[in-house]
């Protein structure tokens, strides 16, 4: 029998033949890597410029160190604008020198300034005087000042023109029996007449030369801005507005174009120096007011308070903004006359005196103004199914936009009264048919000159700020011009100011502020999102 065996197989061990592979180069890089080395480098130094263009923001070269200068100088010293006084005494017999009482009005109107804040003369001023008045006769000229106030003004800048005139402030003192009367003419000049004491005289007219011509009778002297309502781009709009509150009673409408050609246009005309205006009108209907009213039996018609003024205006019905000509930053000034409901006629106004409104009508700085006009009869027709149709009468028109007037004149800083009362007596002040004086539109002047001077170098001020902070800010050419042209149009304001052209340096000031506020406001700014150079360089530099 075979015998199995159960050993495994023997097998002979196979050896593994495994080699080490040589990394290391034993000869010297040849000419081919040394050339394409070369080629990489000089790609990337070729190449650099082309990615630094790529990148490099565009910025136009902005005078910083003009709008620093420009903006240090305005605050540091306030524009101070050149006055000239004349003051003529008839009938005076002085013990000293023309020029030790021109020198006593001086110390006067010094102690009654508000010291260098900017539309003021400072001290930049000088004081005339003039005794005796070449000749004329202080009873027979008093006499002629007593008369027609519109006859003596004329009267009066006939003489002051004699010494001079032109844009000189003058006060005529005349010494005669009776009371004494003051009285600021429409033009540049006043007179008093009547039996007053030399010292009398000289504070008499030193107060009339400070608070009148050169504050317009405003306490603080300053310069306001929600009296300034002219838009960064000089412009006005004034928005004329019809109101019936309650169609179904009445329905009201108006001869606008009587307003615009007669009336409105001389304002236009004289306010144009310091803005440009355009008017607009509407008249809407179911418009309520938001405030109520209270049956009052002593005035025998319904009362309004002035706590209830702020909630007067119905914001909800009252559509007023729908203005096609305000684009861009003008001011819009609104000019409300509302026509109350029958269940609301007659509708006053109750001042917080408890006297009733002599305008029926009020004020909101920096919006407007809102007459209440009250119909003739407020008896409602009831046997009438439609609406009775009225047009206001040129009578009843021409005596609310008087009020309108008045309210605007308030909207620029001025008193709407004729009665200016003074430390040393009070005054009678002449309107003019143009609603603005001579005197009160210098003192306008030279406060929008003040205003649109601070405004722009505020505004250019920040723009040199703001493009200085940030390096990757794109400024475009117009930027640079507009900054450019504005403070050649500041530098020209200031030196028509400085010789005392108030209308050129008006005008100068508001394109001076307009063109600061493009260039702040310039939509190439507005739009872009700025971000750092490493960011920048981290997008172009990293490869996939």
């Amino acid at each position: 029998m075979a015998e199995i065996s159960n050993s495994p197989p023997t097998s002979n061990p196979v050896e593994e033949n495994t080699q080490t592979p040589k990394t290391t180069r034993n000869t010297k890089p040849g000419v081919k890597r040394l050339i394409i080395s070369v080629t990489v480098l000089f790609s990337f130094i070729l190449g650099f410029p082309l990615l630094w263009k790529s990148v490099k923001i565009y910025r136009a070269p902005l005078p910083f160190d003009r709008v620093d200068s420009f903006s240090s100088q305005i605050e540091s010293k306030p524009l101070s604008f050149p006055c000239r006084f004349l003051a003529i005494f008839i009938g005076f017999d002085f013990m000293v020198s023309n020029g030790n009482v021109g020198a006593a009005i001086e110390r006067k109107m010094s102690d009654l300034s508000h010291g260098g804040d900017c539309g003021g003369c400072g001290g930049n001023y000088s004081v005339s005087v003039a005794v005796g008045g070449g000749g004329i006769d202080a009873v027979d000229f008093g006499g002629k000042l007593r008369g027609n106030d519109e006859d003596a003004d004329e009267l009066v800048k006939s003489v002051v023109s004699e010494y001079g005139g032109g844009n000189m402030y003058s006060v005529v003192v005349v010494n005669e029996e009776g009371e004494v009367r003051s009285v600021v003419g429409k033009h540049r000049h006043a007179w008093i007449v009547g039996r007053v004491e030399e010292e009398e005289a000289v504070w008499r007219a030193a107060e009339i030369f400070v608070e009148v011509f050169v504050n317009g009778r405003d306490e603080e002297g300053s310069v306001r801005s929600e009296f300034m309502p002219v838009g960064a781009d000089g412009r006005i709009v004034l928005s004329f507005s019809l109101l019936n509150a309650d169609p179904r009673d009445w329905i009201y409408d108006w001869n606008f174009r009587e307003i615009d050609e007669t009336l409105l246009w001389p304002v236009i005309e004289a306010l144009q120096p310091i803005a440009n205006i355009t008017v607009e009108s509407q008249v809407l209907y179911h418009t309520p007011k938001s405030s109520f009213s209270n049956w009052d039996d002593k005035h025998g018609s319904h009362i309004f308070r002035t706590e209830d003024l702020p909630f007067f205006v119905n914001s909800n019905e009252w559509h007023l903004d729908t203005s096609v000509a305000a684009g861009g930053r003008s001011k819009v000034l609104q000019l409300v006359v509302y026509i109350p409901s029958a269940k609301e006629c007659p509708l006053q106004l109750e001042l917080s005196s408890g006297e009733i409104s002599k305008t029926n009508g009020f004020i909101s700085p920096m919006w407007g103004g809102v007459v209440v006009w009250n119909p003739r009869s407020c008896i409602k027709d009831l046997e009438s199914r439609d609406p009775v149709r009225h047009t206001i009468s040129s009578q009843d028109l021409q005596k609310l936009f008087e009020v309108l007037m008045g309210q605007l004149r308030q909207l620029l800083g001025l008193k709407s009264d004729n009665l200016y009362v003074g430390k040393s007596g009070a005054s009678i002040l002449l309107g003019s048919e143009r609603g603005f004086t001579e005197w009160e539109l210098d003192v306008l002047s030279r406060k929008h000159i003040c205003f649109n001077l601070q405004s722009c170098a505020t505004t250019l001020g920040s723009l040199s700020r703001l493009v200085q902070s940030l390096p990757r800010m794109i400024i475009m050419d117009e930027i640079g011009k507009q900054v450019k042209f504005s403070l050649e149009a500041a530098k020209s304001a200031q030196s028509n100011a400085s010789i005392g052209i108030y209308d050129a340096s008006a005008v100068s000031s508001r394109q001076s502020r307009s063109l600061a506020e493009d260039a702040f406001f310039h939509p190439s700014i507005m739009s872009i999102s700025y971000y750092s150079f490493e960011h920048c360089f981290a997008i172009y530099s990293v490869c996939p």
